[in-house]
C-alpha cells in the first residue's frame, strides 16, 4: 500500500470512529427536537439528516475557534435537522402570518407600555378575544421553523426571520448577538424565563414542565410559544440592523 494509501485509510478509520463516537449526540439532539415536533415527522428522518451535520461538523471544525467539537458539532447537527425540517414545513402560511402579527402587535405594546405586554393586552391590541390569541399561540409552537433549540446557550437559531438570513455559526457565534439573546432571555416574563429554562436548560418535556407549574401541557406550550415570539420582538431592531449592514 502506497504512503497516500495509508494516510486515507487512516484518516477513513479515524472518521468512522469520531461517527461512531459521536452518534449518540445526534440521537440526544434528535430526540430533544422530537418532544416538540408533531407525530407526522419521523425520528429517523432526523437522525440521518444530523448525521450528515455531523460530517459537516469533522469536516469544517477549527480548533482554534476556541469552540469544543462537540459544541460546534451540535450546531451544525441541529442545524442540518432545522433545514430539513424546513424543507418539509407542512405548517399552512396563515400559521407564520399570524404567529409574526402576534410578535409586532407585542412590540408596538412594549413599546408603548415600557413593560412586558400581557396575554389579554396583546389579544385586544390584535382585536381579537383570548381564546383565539391563546390558540395563534398553540399552533405557532408546531410550526417546523420556528427554531429554539439551544435558546439559553444561543448557538442555534431562535426565530424564523434569523434562520432565513443566516448560518448559525455565521451569526449566532457573535458575541454581539449572544448578548443580546442573553439579556432578551434574562428580561423575559417570570414565567416564561422558567418555562425556557426548564425545557432548554435542565431539557425537562412540556408534560413534565406542566407538573412543575400544575398546568396543562397545552398551557405550558402556549407560554413556551409567547416567550420566543416575545424573543422575536425584542430582538426585531437587531435583525434588521444586522440585516441593513449586510446589504451595505
Amino acid at each position: 500500500m502506497s504512503g497516500a494509501a495509508m494516510y486515507a485509510a487512516v484518516q477513513s478509520a479515524n472518521i468512522d470512529a469520531l461517527v461512531a463516537q459521536h452518534t449518540p449526540l445526534v440521537k440526544r439532539i434528535a430526540y430533544h427536537l422530537m418532544g416538540r415536533l408533531p407525530d407526522t415527522v419521523q425520528l429517523d428522518d432526523l437522525i440521518q439528516s444530523g448525521m450528515l451535520g455531523l460530517l459537516e461538523a469533522l469536516k469544517h471544525y477549527d480548533s482554534g475557534q476556541g469552540a469544543s467539537f462537540e459544541t460546534y458539532a451540535g450546531i451544525r447537527i441541529r442545524g442540518a435537522m432545522l433545514d430539513e425540517l424546513r424543507r418539509s414545513d407542512w405548517t399552512p402560511r396563515s400559521v407564520h402570518k399570524k404567529a409574526r402579527m402576534v410578535a409586532e402587535a407585542i412590540r408596538e405594546l412594549e413599546n408603548t407600555l415600557g413593560r412586558d405586554a400581557k396575554d389579554a393586552e396583546v389579544a385586544k391590541h390584535m382585536g381579537i378575544d383570548l381564546g383565539e390569541y391563546h390558540q395563534i399561540l398553540q399552533d405557532a409552537v408546531s410550526c417546523k421553523t420556528f427554531s429554539v433549540e439551544e435558546l439559553i446557550q444561543g448557538e442555534d437559531s431562535i426565530i424564523d426571520d434569523v434562520q432565513g438570513h443566516h448560518q448559525p455559526d455565521e451569526l449566532l457565534l457573535q458575541q454581539s448577538f449572544r448578548k443580546a439573546l442573553a439579556k432578551a432571555i434574562a428580561e423575559l416574563p417570570e414565567r416564561e424565563r422558567l418555562v425556557i429554562s426548564l425545557y432548554y436548560d435542565e431539557e425537562l418535556n412540556l408534560r413534565e414542565i406542566g407538573k412543575v407549574l400544575d398546568v396543562s401541557e397545552s398551557r405550558v406550550s402556549q407560554i413556551c410559544s409567547q416567550a420566543m415570539l416575545r424573543l422575536r420582538a425584542r430582538l426585531a431592531d437587531w435583525i434588521e440592523r444586522k440585516d441593513n449592514e449586510k446589504s451595505c
